[in-house]
């Protein structure tokens, strides 16, 4: 069996480990200034962003195109090629508001990680 010197060790270990996850989490919760839950909504709100971007996008085209398609009498030609600019355009906005927000969150990981070892005192020995 186990040695109740041992066992009190880990106890000891684990106790330690959980305090340092509590302090990690606590911390990371205070840097950021927001709360898991509210990351998802955050998360939420980008991706109804992007898909109201490419939407807009293909109905401004479809507006544009059924002006010059009324204007002009030639229906279906306009209309269809400017639903399709205004897709391409839609997807190409949704790709650069993507890259807008990745580059946020690696700039914000890369903030958390630097305030984290700088004010964890993260033990080598361990």
């Amino acid at each position: 069996m186990s040695d109740p010197d041992e066992a009190a060790q880990r106890s000891a270990q684990m106790a330690k480990l959980e305090a340092k996850i509590d302090s990690a989490v606590r911390q990371r919760a205070q840097s950021t200034g927001k709360r898991h839950q509210d990351e998802h909504y955050s998360q939420a709100q980008q991706g109804w962003r992007m898909v109201i971007e490419l939407v807009a996008g293909i109905l401004i085209g479809f507006a544009v195109g059924f002006g010059l398609d009324s204007l002009l009498g030639t229906m279906p030609i306009f209309l269809v090629a400017f639903v399709l600019l205004g897709f391409v355009a839609g997807v190409r906005t949704m790709m650069r508001t993507a890259k807008e927000f990745q580059e946020e969150h690696l700039a914000e990981n890369a903030r958390a990680k630097i305030k984290f070892a700088q004010g964890a005192g993260v033990d080598e020995g361990d």
